[in-house]
């Protein structure tokens, strides 16, 4: 399940950071035709794959084919993703679904039919892997039952993003300028992402056990020993479920739920006929290991962490790609997709951020949180024989070698090792338990430090200084392509102004001026600077006025009538300043405490 919650959430990444072009590339024709050949060329080698497995089996079984399995299934989910990028980058599938109303309307509907798109890649593996599955774990389950399993077993993953998604929808049409205004803002988005995802799993358990289709275990026996672990251990919970997917093959526990009143405790059918009451005490005990060492919280933090992540490599990446002139070749190219090539580039980079991330710090992190659990059987039933035996047993009857890696648990081999060592050394257990500590501890520290460089790039001034350099770098480089465009010789001017570059920004705005001379905003915006610069050697009041009258002749709005007005003041013309000013402020300007100040001022400056 852990790996396909990445996939799930790299899929996410990339529906969420893609930026599509004003038209697609091909027409609806070449589109069908295309994506049909991307969706027959993954079938036929999902199958071609699988069945060469299945040969293998037949031949001579052997636990590596294990390792085979796992490794092909991973391949067809990764390629199932680039085809899933193909689908949004080279055909645009977007702009085709947003031609239909009812889908356009809603931003969540359209996510989910993505995603659905990629759960229907998933569904093509899970479809061609069942044989081999059967195969390989002994187990009865029908194609159809085992599809429809591994659908339910992952709909969880991706059900907290459908929430948030419809909540904020459903936000952003409520009335209320404050809650539009609030998601507008990063800040306002991560609290109310980590507000509600904190609160979604803590009553996501109850929606997980709906979607399983768990039930309550039967009284008895089986029942009765997991109640008297429990007991001993102090652990409350709201109910014991019998984990039916996969029919119930599965040989697994687990326990899920932060709050006691929707914590859950899940078992397998199978799980409880092989094993004898003391391995199934062991097993209890290594899940409750995960509740009392506080494991759960733990995850959520992580998970929230990446949130923080998010937030203060954002720019930084964006800065990266555009720095390394990684997109910025495109720009010399006539017809060229800048947008598109940056977000094509942003995406991969987030996405190798999250599997980073994920894969190898929360899996250094997961493996050793399950070692601490498996650990808390030497503290709940004073030894981890029981456990050792269960592990044992439970790779015999799946088929599993004891050696088999796995980026989110130590091998079988590994952990059977580790605690028959602390039989003979409960010093293990303290030295492993303070690891973990320190580990987290360095983890928390660099979470504090990103979510600073956060901050500091989103609302500090090193922020706001690498956004007009990143800035002036595209527009520059832009400029090569299309020397003639005013209007990016506006915006390089006052990218250039922002950071005090005023000669260039007189040069840049007189190259617009002279290439659009109708264009009222980049005469105002000369005027102001010629008015107002703080360098004095820049400052030169008959030139603002000259331009700031411009201005005026081809857009007397209130912004551009304050500029003329300043311009008159600067000029000791106060008087036209007043009558200037009242102009502006007769036409209603949204900042009228702005211009009612400008009028005092030019006011009192005409009394003396």
């Amino acid at each position: 399940m852990y790996g396909n919650i990445v996939y799930f959430i790299i899929v996410v990444l990339i529906y969420t950071t893609y930026y599509p072009p004003e038209e697609p590339y091909f027409g609806p024709v070449e589109t069908l035709i295309i994506f049909s050949a991307f969706l027959a060329i993954f079938v036929i080698t999902t199958k071609s794959a699988f069945r060469n497995i299945s040969k293998k089996i037949e031949g001579r079984y052997s636990p590596a084919i294990h390792g085979q399995f796992d490794r092909l299934f991973n391949r067809q989910a990764i390629m199932a993703i680039v085809i899933f990028s193909l689908n949004l980058y080279a055909l645009n599938l977007k702009l085709f679904l947003m031609d239909i109303p009812f889908v356009s309307a809603s931003p969540t509907l359209m996510g989910l039919l993505f995603v659905a798109l990629f759960m229907g890649y998933l569904a093509i593996i899970w479809w061609e892997a069942h044989p081999c599955y059967r195969r390989l774990f002994q187990a009865r389950v029908s194609r159809r039952s085992y599809l429809f399993s591994n659908i339910l077993f992952n709909f969880p993953v991706i059900l907290p993003w459908i929430f948030i998604s419809a909540l904020a929808e459903i936000i952003n049409l409520i009335p209320l300028k404050v809650s539009s205004d609030l998601l507008a803002k990063p800040e306002g988005q991560i609290l109310f992402f980590s507000c509600f995802l904190a609160a979604l799993i803590v009553v996501a358990p109850s929606l997980i056990k709906f979607f399983w289709r768990c039930r309550p275990l039967p009284q008895g026996a089986q029942r009765k020993r997991i109640e008297d672990i429990c007991r001993k251990a102090s652990l409350a919970y709201r109910g014991i479920l019998n984990w039916p997917l996969f029919e119930g093959k599965l040989l697994t526990a687990g326990i899920m739920g932060l709050v006691k009143r929707f914590r859950y405790i899940l078992v397998t059918e199978s799980l409880l006929e092989i094993l004898d009451p003391d391995e199934m005490d062991a097993v209890m005990a290594h899940e409750i290991g995960h509740i009392k060492r506080r494991h759960l919280v733990f995850y959520l933090v992580f998970f929230l962490g990446f949130i923080v992540l998010s937030y203060s490599t954002f720019d930084l990446i964006l800065y990266a790609i555009l720095y390394g002139n990684l997109a910025l070749p495109v720009l010399h190219y006539p017809g060229g997709e800048p947008s598109a090539v940056v977000s094509i580039l942003f995406a991969a980079a987030m996405a190798l951020t999250f599997v980073i991330y994920f894969r190898f710090i929360f899996g250094y992190f997961m493996r050793n949180c399950e070692r601490q659990a498996d650990l808390y059987a030497f503290k709940l039933l004073g030894t981890g024989s029981g456990l050792v035996s269960s592990l044992r047993k439970i790779a015999t009857y799946s088929g599993q070698s004891h050696d088999r890696p796995c980026w989110h648990h130590f091998s079988i081999r590994e952990r059977i090792d580790f605690l028959t060592k602390c039989e003979t050394d409960r010093d293990l257990i303290a030295r492993h338990d303070r690891k973990l500590q320190r580990s987290m501890m360095v983890f928390m520290a660099g979470l504090v430090c990103a979510g600073y460089l956060g901050y500091a790039i989103n609302f500090g001034q090193m922020g706001k200084s690498l956004n007009r350099y990143f800035v002036e770098k595209v527009v520059t480089e832009k400029l090569k392509q299309g020397p003639a465009n005013a209007e990016l010789y506006t915006i390089l001017a006052s990218v250039c102004y922002q950071n005090k570059e005023y000669a260039k920004a007189i040069a840049a705005y007189e190259k617009a001026i002279a290439l659009a001379p109708d264009d009222a905003e980049a005469f105002n915006n000369l005027a102001w600077l010629y008015a107002t610069c703080e360098e004095i050697e820049y400052r030169n009041p008959p030139k603002a006025l000259f331009y700031a009258k411009q201005a005026v002749a081809l857009k007397p709005v209130p912004h551009i009538l304050d500029t003329l007005a300043e311009s008159y003041y600067r000029n000791g013309l106060y008087q036209k300043a007043i009558i200037t000013i009242r102009e502006a402020l007769a036409k209603n300007p949204e900042d009228r405490d702005y211009y009612e100040s400008q009028l005092r001022k030019f006011q009192k400056a005409k009394a003396g």
